[in-house]
């Protein structure tokens, strides 16, 4: 386990159960295909990031909300197996637990639909609750699969909390000056980071362009996530390139929640921003040679083999 000297992390956002079809192609609108194999397990945006930090050794503490369901049962049980502290997992009992509808053809490239669920009732006032525990200078990871008045509430306690706040704004949506201003980084994908700004996002000098933007707009810093192409990092006055490791992507449906909970767990052990994206970079390529989200998510000691030790942790 990672000492007490080592900063802890929260996350603050959903939990699903995945029903993960594969077929040959993804489906074009209108189009059924045929599929090759089925499977549910353990994801959400939310709960993936917490096992990916938990699995490296960190400190997580979980923050969301299920159904009063099976489905929630198994959920929380998942979570609670992964020594992840699930105090402040809500259950709703008016509510189904949230469920994600996953495609993946053979190239492993998917398809989601996500029905939220419990995770829309996920109050503010949920929040305020949990942040009574938090610890001052926690990691706080956070999504956009609750409400946003939510995740608002969480920047705002995590400001003055004193937390170091990594904001992954997926699925994409317009969100207000105030919170791009609060948060350390934001970490958009191609797709999100061209909705954010409206820059279509093909590459390297696509990606500068984007991030400009946002750093005109009081972003930090932010780190945009490219697939097979790495992550452009960009701060005020300098920015980088960190290219993928080339590995035989099977399924690619957790990797940014691994890119996400993994920079949390290396921010966390104090190193810096750029070592951190490094970290992150080769967690996240492990983590798309395997199937599923929360089963993917490599343990330290994968890590370690790339040359990157952390703090161990019993597995």
């Amino acid at each position: 386990m990672i000492s007490r000297n080592f900063a802890p992390i929260v996350v603050v956002g959903s939990i699903n159960t995945d029903m993960v079809a594969t077929s040959p192609t993804l489906p074009a609108a209108g189009e059924t295909v045929l599929g090759k194999n089925f499977s549910v397990s353990a994801g959400g945006k939310g709960g993936n990031q917490a096992v990916a930090a938990a699995r490296l050794g960190a400190e997580v503490t979980m923050v969301g909300c299920l159904g009063a369901d099976a489905l929630g049962d198994q959920a929380i049980e998942r979570l609670r197996k992964e020594n992840i502290d699930c105090q402040h997992v809500m259950r709703d009992s008016e509510q189904v637990s949230g469920v994600a509808l996953i495609t993946v053809d053979k190239a492993g490239e998917n398809q989601i639909v996500v029905v939220p669920g419990a995770n829309a009732t996920l109050s503010p006032e949920h929040i305020e609750k949990a942040f009574h525990n938090i610890v001052q200078g926690s990691i706080l990871l956070l999504q956009l699969e609750i409400p946003l008045a939510s995740v608002s509430r969480a920047i705002e306690l995590g400001v003055e909390n004193n937390c170091q706040i990594i904001l992954d704004p997926a699925p994409a949506r317009a969100l207000p000056p105030y919170m791009l201003e609060n948060v350390f980084l934001l970490t958009p994908n191609e797709i999100e980071t061209e909705i954010l700004t409206g820059v279509k996002v093909t590459g390297e000098s696509s990606a500068k362009e984007a991030a400009s933007v946002l750093l005109h707009r009081g972003v930090n810093n932010v780190a945009i996530t490219l697939g097979g192409g790495g992550v452009f990092l960009a701060l005020k006055n300098e920015h980088q390139l960190f290219p993928a490791i080339e590995v035989e992507a099977i399924d690619t449906t957790a990797a940014g929640d691994c890119f996400n909970g993994s920079l949390a767990v290396a921010l966390a052990l104090g190193d810096e921003l750029s070592q951190s994206i490094e970290f992150a970079c080769v967690a996240a390529s492990i983590s798309v040679t395997r199937a599923g989200a929360q089963d993917a998510m490599p343990f330290a000691h994968e890590v370690e083999i790339y040359g990157f030790p952390r703090g161990e942790k019993n597995c």
